[in-house]
């Protein structure tokens, strides 16, 4: 790449991953929400049963993937070096999980929009903007061979902690009765 264009993909890198999750935020605050909206035919409680479950086996993908990750860059305690498959899976693994996570992601966006009226609610909402901000980060950073050694790392790190976080606010609140610690 010219010397001339890197600024301007740098600068693209880091803008990137905040404009899809100020975009989703802004769609989410201004969208009508459509609490009858259904999630493969199924509606209410049903749709937020599938959501639930779609959502602990996103959380396991999330879960498989950091210890693919930790494997490959040898941070896995006693693992050795990864061989090549591991790459190969961890990236159809992160393939499963963006697929795993958008129809969970269209049925909350659409049903409830960005809502900010509870801790537990306003937590899920920004997260789930969060969340594809960060897929759109680990996707460019990965791609780049200039960006320093942390930034990877880092973008994993927020990917990973957004799903916990997300499956908290909403699968494990919904598998618990409609209650978890803290929230």
């Amino acid at each position: 790449m010219p010397r001339s264009t890197r600024p301007l993909m740098l600068a693209l890198g880091v803008l990137l991953p905040f404009a899809v999750a100020a975009a989703l935020y802004a769609f989410g605050r201004s969208h009508t929400p459509d609490y009858a909206s259904s999630l493969f035919g199924r509606r209410g409680n049903d749709a937020n049963e599938l959501k639930a479950q779609l959502g602990s086996a996103l959380m396991g993908i999330a879960i498989v993937q950091l210890l693919l990750a930790l494997w490959m860059y040898r941070r896995l305690p006693g693992a050795g070096a990864a061989p090549r498959p591991v790459h190969t899976v961890h990236r159809v693994g992160g393939f499963a999980a963006f697929l795993v996570s958008l129809p969970i992601a269209y049925h909350c966006i659409t049903a409830y929009g960005v809502q900010l009226t509870g801790t537990r609610t306003a937590l899920h909402s920004v997260t789930g903007c969060v969340l594809y901000g960060a897929f759109v980060a680990k996707v460019l950073v990965v791609r780049s061979r200039r960006l320093p050694g942390w930034a990877l790392p880092a973008a994993g790190g927020v990917l990973v902690t957004a799903i916990v976080v997300l499956w908290y606010s909403a699968a494990l609140w919904f598998l618990n009765g409609y209650d978890v610690p803290g929230l």
